[in-house]
């Protein structure tokens, strides 16, 4: 049996964490789920701010603007909103309550259903880390969820801390987590590892992957690369073909920019790097901006806030373009034919950062490997994407095989 709340036309059912309006499935970030499941438990009385961050963020420091913009996001997909306030009303200087008629149903799962082990939920706290690299840089890593290990190569922009409360990864890191331990850390220039360091280059980053591994004490474990982070784990998988399980790689490269001869992509790299120079960490986000609009072109306001955000506390200036400088000279097309592990590679056809081209030839290069096309054309797979549902498909299917 599966507790299910039903309001107007929804259905929420809490061990599926599925929200219906009649058969359609409305997409959610799993901290959006959990407030409104929250709400609808606690709808006999207003609930505070406090209580809210207790029950949803374990009771973590949240800004105000967070709060604000999770509680528009239940009302948004209720089908209320904050002039309406006809399911979601708010009591001033107290709370919120839903105010909604409620009905609370035990629904029979099917069979098979029933015989499915209940899946576990993804801790909402987050253990970091801290190991030292071969030369002596500190990297962190993050820990979360119980599992078979699933390691997400570091790349250029992230911070441990800020992607995990993120409306841009948040959502994507608790799915990927969903039954898995979870590990994934900053690379050397970014978020919370260390900034001021020799060394950045291709062979550099590989080193902190292998630091991190040894530090976690991995045996056999699945690898995930993201944009750079795929030629990175395919350098990896390649040093330690005995270690990956499983290989998947979304919107990749082989080639960096600067190495896939064409003059007019040096150029564009030029161009990347002297603007980068002058606008990097100013306070006016219009440089910012332009990065986001390639990197999350269907990205909602707030997404993209907290993009621009993530591009000035994520690493300085003078690192924006030592690790854009890197990632242009990468080149692993020749370590392609060596990879034994199984490998999944996904790209979005439209994707503007890393052209659709580039993760074909990437599949092509890999013996046996399996390619995905999704239709978008975020870098950054979000909530609400076309590709979303299909790219957790492909990858969980293919990592419990």
């Amino acid at each position: 049996m599966t507790l299910q709340f039903h309001f107007e036309n929804h259905a929420l059912d809490i061990e599926r964490r599925e929200l219906r309006r009649g058969s359609e499935l409305i997409a959610m970030e799993p901290q959006v789920f959990d407030l409104l499941t929250y709400l609808l438990q606690n709808r006999d009385r207003v609930v505070t701010k406090d209580d809210m961050i207790a029950a949803v963020w374990s009771g973590r420091i949240v800004s105000e603007s967070t709060l604000t913009s999770r509680i528009n996001a239940v009302r948004k997909a209720v089908g209320d909103s904050g002039d309406e306030q006809r399911l979601i009303r708010t009591i001033a200087r107290k709370g919120i309550r839903f105010v909604g008629e409620v009905s609370e149903k035990a629904a029979q799962r099917s069979t098979a259903a029933a015989a499915r082990p209940p899946v576990v939920p993804v801790p909402l706290h987050q253990e970091v880390h801290f190991c030292t690299a071969s030369d002596g840089v500190r990297i962190a890593y993050a820990e979360v969820g119980k599992g078979i290990p699933l390691l997400r190569t570091g790349h250029w922009l992230t911070h441990l801390e800020y992607d995990w409360e993120s409306p841009v990864w948040s959502s994507f890191l608790q799915e990927i987590a969903v039954g898995r331990r979870l590990i994934r850390y900053d690379a050397r220039g970014n978020g919370l590892s260390d900034w001021e360091v020799a060394e950045i280059s291709f062979e550099a980053f590989v080193r902190d992957i292998e630091s991190v591994v040894e530090a976690t004490g991995l045996d056999k474990f699945d690898l995930l690369g993201v944009s750079q982070g795929a030629a990175i784990s395919v350098a990896y998988a390649i040093r330690h073909p005995e270690r990956v399980r499983h290989l998947v790689l979304y919107g990749g490269f082989a080639r960096g920019r600067r190495m896939r001869g064409s003059q007019q992509e040096i150029a564009n790299s030029d161009a990347i790097a002297t603007l980068m120079r002058q606008g990097w960490g100013q306070e006016n986000p219009a440089f910012r901006q332009m990065f986001t609009s390639q990197f999350i072109p269907g990205a909602t306001a707030e997404q993209m806030e907290w993009f621009n955000d993530l591009q000035r506390i994520t690493t300085s200036p003078d690192n924006a373009v030592r690790l854009r400088h890197a990632v242009d000279l990468i080149d692993v097309t020749d370590l392609l034919p060596r990879v034994q592990s199984p490998t999944l590679v996904l790209h979005c056809r439209h994707d503007a950062v890393q052209p659709f081209e580039e993760g074909r030839r990437l599949a092509a290069g890999i013996p046996g490997a399996r390619f995905v096309t999704l239709e978008g054309r975020n870098h950054v797979i979000l909530p609400g994407d076309a590709s979303w549902e299909r790219f957790f498909e492909e990858v969980k299917a293919f990592l419990s095989s």
